[in-house]
């Protein structure tokens, strides 16, 4: 094994927190004096809420290193057997935390040459789907159906398209073994992949949260199929895992310092969490995004990430910021030094964590997933629920069965229009753009500009988001969280559509649904939310309103 550490060589955090370190080691000691540390790993549910409910059966990520470990060979071995096989692409399946972790493992590590690439969809916009699909050669692709419950709509749906094309195109009658399913034991998924054949399925533990996933099967599977060293991967997770223990007192323990730090300086009202990272690493954010925003956004609490947000002088950020810089050995990080270094000159609190190549990821998985939990229990959240989640399903479940006995979705709730919206904006709020979008390099480069003119205008941070997956993760932050947001939705016109085999309506259906969903979601708590309907053009429709923006 190359390029191993030893565990205490990765707490390099250098904190400028000014006052607030005094205030982060007074909660460190009340962790200690409360051995709120020894009880999380004894996996004990009262350091986070009286009953057991969605807490018990969420704690295995303490744990999962060891899983994961017993299994490397059989990872290893069936990485190897698919890459021998020939297949170009692997397509993931899947939504928030079934997805979200492999994706930032395609774009920070890639693929290893000769093994195949790697495609996450998680989207129900008809151009996405239609996007990946048009640069697949089907019967070199093996599809991953990914879903901790197994009955996720998007991954289901995406599942019959593809299992239907291959039938229809390939004409393949052992199609199924183009197909893998991660899953927890028992659920419908399995049952699907048992009797259709599918090549393989992957039994995740059952008592692991779908934002805690990632160094489980959920992450590892796709990881091994691309050639990261999944071993070399799991060995710094696991070297964290030994750092965040129970033996290691309380203020020498990573995961606890950034736990209490988080959670002490966003209750002091710097509760953006504004995540900043070296070039090769940006899409650490994106993971991070939603372990922090669903763990902790609910109640009327929470700390709001932000994350990929354009880079400005620091006069341009508000009181209302927190930093955390995850820096890169060997990146030119000469911009992002002189900004945080600007940050710290003026005030904000700032926490620097040193990375020495792209594998010391695992180790910040795990570091981020612990401090999520011990902020959880300063702030008195279950960082394990997410029950705002559940309620936008619903609504969007309601809007679904309208559909299927009229024909037609209902009508929207009253919304603000796009200027009423920004013109309730005040110091502290956040604007989330919401993105029922098709992805594109074009249509990101529109959506920073977006980003870059509301915080030059108004100060304000700025989250975004590509639906329906945020759904699956800041979602609940949105309806659940502090009630400072302020919400943009984006949508478009689907010219062409794509139906979904056995079900009575079309993904773009399925898309506008969700939409129309998140937005009685919001408006049903009192959310402040508008929305940006564009026909065609759509890159140009969000530059005219950055514009508008900029001009008034």
């Amino acid at each position: 094994m190359s390029n191993t550490k030893n565990v205490y060589e990765y707490d390099q955090s250098s904190a400028n927190l000014g006052c607030y370190l005094d205030e982060t080691e007074a909660a460190l000691n009340r962790l200690d004096r409360d051995n709120v540390v020894q009880r999380l790993w004894q996996m004990d549910h009262t350091v986070w809420a009286r009953g057991p409910e969605e807490i018990v059966n969420r704690l295995g990520w303490l744990a999962v290193t060891d899983f994961t470990a017993e299994h490397m060979p059989l990872l290893e071995t069936f990485a190897q057997e698919v890459k021998d096989e020939g297949f170009k692409h692997v397509v993931l399946l899947g939504m928030g935390g079934s997805s979200l972790g492999p994706e930032i493992l395609r774009q920070i590590m890639g693929s290893t040459m000769g093994f195949p690439e790697l495609i996450v969809l998680d989207s129900t916009v008809p151009e996405w789907i239609e996007s990946v699909t048009a640069t697949l050669d089907l019967s070199h692709t093996l599809f991953l159906v990914s879903s901790k419950s197994g009955r996720t709509i998007e991954s289901n749906s995406l599942y019959r398209h593809f299992r239907t094309l291959l039938k229809e195109t390939v004409h393949n009658p052992a199609s199924g073994r183009n197909f893998v399913s991660i899953t927890d034991p028992g659920t419908p998924l399995e049952k699907i992949a048992r009797s259709e054949g599918f090549r393989r399925n992957f039994s995740n533990p059952i008592n692991i949260g779908g934002r805690y996933s990632v160094l489980s099967y959920f992450g590892l599977v796709p990881a091994a199929l691309i050639g990261i060293d999944v071993v070399l991967l799991l060995h710094r997770a696991d070297n964290m895992r030994k750092a965040c223990a129970s033996s290691v007192p309380v203020h020498e323990n990573p995961g606890a310092f950034l736990g209490a730090a988080l959670a002490t300086v966003s209750v002091a009202g710097h509760d953006k969490l504004t995540v900043i990272t070296s070039p090769s690493i940006e899409s650490f954010g994106l993971w991070a995004e939603q372990l922090i925003a669903e763990s902790l956004g609910k109640d009327c609490k929470g700390i709001v990430p932000i994350v990929s947000e354009p880079l400005l002088a620091a006069n341009h950020y508000g009181s209302d910021r927190f930093f955390v810089y995850l820096r890169m050995e060997g990146d030119d990080n000469t911009t992002t030094d002189e900004a945080v270094h600007q940050f710290v000159e003026g005030g904000h609190p700032v926490i620097r964590f040193d990375l020495q190549d792209r594998y010391d990821l695992g180790a910040e998985f795990f570091r981020w997933e612990f401090a999520t939990a011990v902020a959880g229990a300063i702030i008195s959240v279950n960082p394990f629920d997410q029950p705002n989640v559940q309620t936008s399903k619903d609504i969007t479940d309601s809007v679904l069965d309208h559909y299927r006995v009229t024909g037609k979705l209902p009508n929207g709730v009253f919304e603000s229009t796009v200027q009423e919206l920004l013109d309730s904006i005040t110091e502290g709020d956040y604007l989330s753009v919401m993105a029922y979008l098709r992805q594109s390099p074009e249509i990101d480069q529109a959506l920073e500009t977006l980003r870059r003119r509301v915080l030059e205008k108004h100060g304000i941070a700025t989250t975004f988001g590509y639906g329906p997956r945020f759904l699956h993760s800041t979602g609940q932050l949105h309806k659940g969280g502090p009630p400072s947001g302020v919400f943009l939705q984006i949508t478009m016109s689907h010219h062409e559509d794509i139906p979904i085999p056995g079900y009575p309506f079309s993904f773009g259906t399925l898309a506008e649904a969700q939409a129309l969903g998140d937005r009685e979601a919001l408006a049903s708590t009192g959310r402040r939310v508008a929305r940006l309907h564009l026909d065609s053009d759509i890159a140009t429709g969000i530059l005219e309103l950055a514009n508008e923006i900029a001009e008034q």
